[in-house]
């Protein structure tokens, strides 16, 4: 069963997937175009962090990052040997109810242009394709969504 719940960044588990997500970035964009939050960003007020995990094992990382007017779906990243079992999908489904507590109107999310997994469970949740929002810039690398809560 997978058991999604709040988490830090320096957490055992959680430290390393997110780790190995900033990894896997950087092999596959450029760093300018990597817009993942370091792991002492991921502690701040303005961030929900959490951790899907089955049995002790940490298999996933999700954040929401609190704005002005939207919620930021962040650090998503699922280890590859969960990958399938419906990790994302948990992980994303905790992101938008905590952004609905908090009342926010949207969620909105950057993700890389080749990730065409990402954007296929983005679209299986409502997602869809948007233009730049906050201080991102249009990109060739960068696929920008949103969903209206």
């Amino acid at each position: 069963m997978i058991i999604v719940e709040p988490s830090t960044p320096h957490a055992s588990g959680t430290k390393e997937l997110l780790e190995q997500s900033h990894a896997l970035m950087l092999s596959l964009f450029s760093a300018d175009a990597c817009h993942f939050l370091e792991l002492d960003a991921l502690a701040a007020d303005n961030i929900h962090l959490f951790a899907a995990r089955e049995g002790d094992a940490v298999i996933g990382t999700g954040a929401l990052a609190i704005k002005d007017g939207y919620g930021e779906v962040k650090s998503m990243f699922t280890s590859e040997a969960a990958r399938g079992k419906g990790v994302a999908a948990a992980l994303l489904r905790q992101i938008e109810d905590t952004a609905r507590g908090l009342d926010l109107p949207a969620l909105k999310l950057e993700t890389g242009d080749v990730l065409y997994a990402a954007h296929r469970l983005y679209q299986r949740h409502g997602f869809t394709f948007c233009g730049p929002f906050g201080s991102y810039v249009e990109a060739p690398e960068s696929v920008f969504m949103e969903k209206l809560l």
